[in-house]
């Protein structure tokens, strides 16, 4: 079984954190005032930049090579709505992704993101059912 260890402290008065995974650079955490002080990435945001991140990563294998097409890059913009009530959970995500490659139709890109969502990425396996996400693809 593959293990995953992070290290996290607080680093001031209030609720802002430091967090450390294997010899990566340290990502500072914290929330909004009065609570924290704003100066970090909130919790939900780095949930975000994690789901938009592995979505990412998983649909660029998927082209690359499983589908053998050429792609130079992605661009990925997130939305997120949180509810209302405590707690103050995501509920809905709209993703905005762009891909820059030259024989790519939208079609690929969405057979890559049900195969993404049904079977490779473990961030969008542990949201799925609370969060719903909807995408914009563009192809550029």
């Amino acid at each position: 079984m593959d293990t995953i260890n992070i290290k996290l402290k607080t680093i001031d008065d209030k609720a802002m954190f430091s967090a450390t995974a294997r010899d990566n650079p340290e990502l500072i955490i914290d929330y909004f005032p009065p609570v924290g002080t704003g100066n970090g990435y909130t919790s939900l945001e780095l949930l975000m930049a994690s789901f938009a991140s592995c979505v990412s990563t998983t649909i660029l294998s998927l082209l690359r090579h499983k589908m053998q097409k050429t792609v130079d890059g992605i661009s990925i913009n997130v939305n997120g709505t949180v509810r209302e009530r405590h707690p103050k959970a995501l509920e809905h995500m709209h993703v905005d992704l762009n891909i820059k490659a030259n024989n790519l139709s939208e079609d690929d890109v969405q057979h890559a993101l049900k195969i993404s969502e049904e079977s490779f990425c473990p961030v969008w396996s542990m949201i799925k059912g609370n969060v719903t996400i909807d995408f914009d693809v563009s192809i550029s």
